[in-house]
């Protein structure tokens, strides 16, 4: 798997893995730090253009700092990509000495094992997203 910054032309499939418009998603790459995960033969250099294609995305994490600390503002994928992505906010928080929060929805349990398996630990519940319980993720001061 290879792990790179996201690009509008990724919008479609990030789109795909959240449930969200694709329309969400393409202003969620302009206004936040989005890495994307993908298959290592899909890896293209940096400097060429890019041409998503959907199938070659494993997982996506975007995040933002508000005040001390790193929010995990959405991820998503598989188990594997989502933990690896998670390492992107978790290395940015320790260059800070910031702590890192996260949400996962009630039932996602792929997610909140990734979130576990990168070092975060329940917070408390979160707020309720369309109408689900969430539980608040956090891991200190890196």
């Amino acid at each position: 798997m290879h792990v790179r910054d996201a690009v509008e032309a990724d919008a479609e499939a990030l789109a795909a893995i959240a449930d969200a418009p694709s329309d969400a998603m393409r202003g969620l790459v302009h206004d936040r730090t989005v890495r994307v995960a993908v298959e290592e033969e899909a890896a293209t250099d940096p400097n060429e253009d890019v041409d998503a294609d959907p199938d070659d995305h494993l997982g996506f994490v975007s995040f933002d700092v508000r005040g001390d600390t790193v929010h995990v503002t959405q991820f998503g994928g598989t188990r594997e990509a989502a933990e690896r992505l998670l390492a992107e906010p978790l290395r940015f928080a320790a260059t800070e000495g910031m702590g890192v929060e996260l949400l996962v929805i009630e039932g996602e349990e792929d997610l909140r094992a990734a979130a576990e398996s990168a070092g975060f630990e329940a917070d408390g519940p979160g707020p309720r997203f369309e109408g689900k319980a969430t539980t608040r993720y956090r891991v200190e001061e890196a």
